[in-house]
């Protein structure tokens, strides 16, 4: 198994524990509509679509208001059952590649919309996967960064999100970096910088 199906496992899970009205980092969802968007991803290409072609957005809404609308059971069992069988995940290295991003940061979402979350241990998996991400999705979130932007992990390693002046080090785990990166607020993570380049950095999360 690798950590996309590790993660599905344990949202799964979590969702279970949680019921489907708890809150999400997600603005304007609650578990319900974050589990009917997983299964959109999976089952619907149709729908799945609406995700990036604004013109298909209202049959997006209909598709995932439907999901949301089933039993909380039927819905979770859909969720940790994975991809129909047509789709490209349902190939465990095509799942690894696609979804490993995915069902981390939305795990993510749920476990730190709850009162007192704490970060999860360090998974040498997980964390090696969160890393090797946040290094390529730097370079897209930050590109117009007007100051320049370098990633370190806790452990000492480094890679260059932005290059440019004013220099801005962002230090936290490669989880903590990552979630950051898609924009989340309820992260751990340290600044190093002027007071100046470091607010034009948070700016920029808040249009990611």
């Amino acid at each position: 198994m690798g950590v996309a199906a590790d993660e599905r496992r344990a949202l799964s899970v979590l969702f279970e524990e949680v019921g489907p009205d708890a809150p999400t980092l997600c603005e304007g969802w609650r578990t319900r509509d974050l589990a009917a968007h997983l299964v959109v991803r999976e089952h619907r290409p149709d729908a799945a679509l609406g995700i990036l072609l604004p013109p298909l957005a209202s049959h997006l809404r209909r598709v995932q208001d439907g999901y949301a609308a089933e039993s909380w059971d039927k819905l979770v069992a859909r969720v940790r059952s994975g991809p129909a069988r047509f789709w490209p995940t349902s190939i465990p290295a095509v799942d690894e590649l696609a979804n490993t991003a995915e069902f981390l940061v939305h795990h993510e979402d749920v476990r730190r919309a709850q009162p007192g979350w704490e970060p999860r241990a360090a998974d040498p998996a997980r964390d090696a996967a969160a890393w090797k991400t946040a290094r390529g999705l730097a370079k897209v979130t930050l590109r117009k960064s007007p100051v320049g932007v370098i990633l370190r992990t806790e452990d000492g390693r480094t890679a260059s999100a932005k290059a440019g002046p004013d220099e801005v080090t962002l230090t936290g785990t490669p989880v903590e970096l990552l979630l950051f990166l898609f924009g989340r607020d309820e992260v751990r993570i340290s600044f190093e910088g002027s007071a100046s380049a470091i607010e034009k950095v948070k700016a920029l999360k808040r249009g990611f």
